[in-house]
């Protein structure tokens, strides 16, 4: 294979409708253009996506928030209440490979971009929905990540403490949904090549929150346990949590006896490690307040770069509590490359995390501006055309 197929675009050729807004759908689709596909993100005229007024900050008279979802597309302004803005919308999606909507359940029917209605157009789309709720019996309920995160459990077992339920810093719920949603598009991809059928994909918020709880949520549904909040602890793993240093807080994940073993030989502390109470890690969870504070004084005398810097070599996994700009330089220390290549004129946005060997993401295109691809896809969908495919 030659360097030149190498970098083609693992979805080359696949032309995405996006009908989405804010950040599950984005965020989607956004992966499938780093990916190669090509996707037309249909915007409302006047103010677009609800997330391009979403700042501070603004850089060049872009939100930041917008532009962390919204790389290598393109902005074509419809009114999609409008016979015009409908017709277009109708030859766009018969001539597309997927089409994805997060618009609350029902609403793309009333512009006649149902799947049904789009399955009559193009019988092998794949139709992605996103929603809060479902399309069933929580259809009517209206949803942000905000929400979700309360009413579905993440802001019970997130916080410092008993009657302190807080969110996590960021949509993450948003970003699981998406994620989700990714895995069910490229399946539906792959069986469609297997068999020419297209189908309907449905991602909500709230299911996928449960699912991305993981041990939390199973710990309920296998054995009726109702997590708490604990604050950094883990319910499951001891010692696993922050302790505070001569200087900031450092983090201490043991998930091993031979890992508690080389922190207590190294502190200094290996009457710890021969306590009964500490034998095993389900001793240690049963006694994590007591040893918590033992930790704690001794963790206290040194700084978390000193502590870090005996620990790490042992393989103990520690490390200090970062802000974004501490983050940033780990990464970049590390030869991570978490922002994307200055060499192609584009904004430093934050990289793509998927390497591929054979199909590398591609960094083709900012965030654009509203609408400044209108003109030419609307003339592209006025000529005579066929499907994609």
């Amino acid at each position: 294979m030659t360097d030149e197929k190498r970098t083609v675009g693992a979805l080359s050729g696949i032309v995405v409708a996006d009908f989405g807004r804010i950040l599950a759908a984005p965020y989607l689709t956004m992966l499938l253009a780093d990916l190669g596909a090509e996707v037309i993100k249909v915007e409302r005229p006047g103010p677009g996506d609800d997330t391009r007024g979403w700042g501070p900050p603004f850089v060049d008279g872009q939100a930041t928030y917008f532009q962390s979802v919204n790389r290598n597309k393109t902005s074509v302004a419809l009114d999609l209440r409008s016979e015009k803005g409908q017709r277009y919308a109708r030859e766009l999606v018969r001539r597309a490979d997927i089409v994805v909507e997060n618009f609350r359940p029902g609403t793309m029917a009333k512009f006649g971009l149902s799947y049904e209605q789009v399955q009559e157009l193009n019988s092998g789309i794949i139709y992605c929905s996103l929603s809060a709720f479902g399309a069933g019996k929580g259809a009517e309920l209206p949803g942000y990540d905000l929400l979700i995160q309360a009413a579905g459990g993440l802001m019970s077992i997130t916080g410092p403490g008993e009657g302190e339920p807080t969110k996590a810093g960021v949509a993450v719920v948003d970003v699981l949904a998406g994620l989700h949603a990714t895995v069910g598009v490229l399946a539906a991809l792959r069986h469609r090549e297997a068999t020419g059928e297209g189908q309907l994909v449905e991602v909500n918020l709230l299911s996928s929150l449960l699912a991305g709880m993981v041990n939390q949520s199973t710990a309920y549904a296998v054995a009726g346990v109702v997590p708490t909040i604990l604050g950094n602890r883990h319910p499951s793993i001891a010692p696993y949590d922050v302790f505070p240093t001569a200087d900031r807080p450092l983090a201490v994940a043991v998930g091993s006896d031979g890992q508690f073993g080389a922190l207590c030989r190294a502190i200094g502390a290996e009457r710890l490690a021969d306590d009964p109470r500490f034998a095993d890690n389900t001793t240690r969870v049963a006694h994590v307040e007591v040893l918590a504070a033992e930790l704690g004084d001794i963790l206290k005398t040194k700084s978390a770069a000193d502590w870090e810097a005996l620990l790490t070599p042992l393989g103990v996994p520690c490390g200090p509590v970062n802000d974004m700009a501490g983050a940033f330089a780990l990464a970049d220390r590390l030869g991570l490359q978490p922002r994307i290549p200055s060499d192609n004129g584009l904004p430093p946005l934050v990289a793509n995390p998927i390497t591929l060997s054979r199909n590398p993401v591609r960094y083709l295109s900012a965030p654009p501006e509203l609408g400044s691809g209108t003109d030419r896809i609307l003339d592209w969908l006025d000529e005579p055309g066929i499907s994609s495919r």
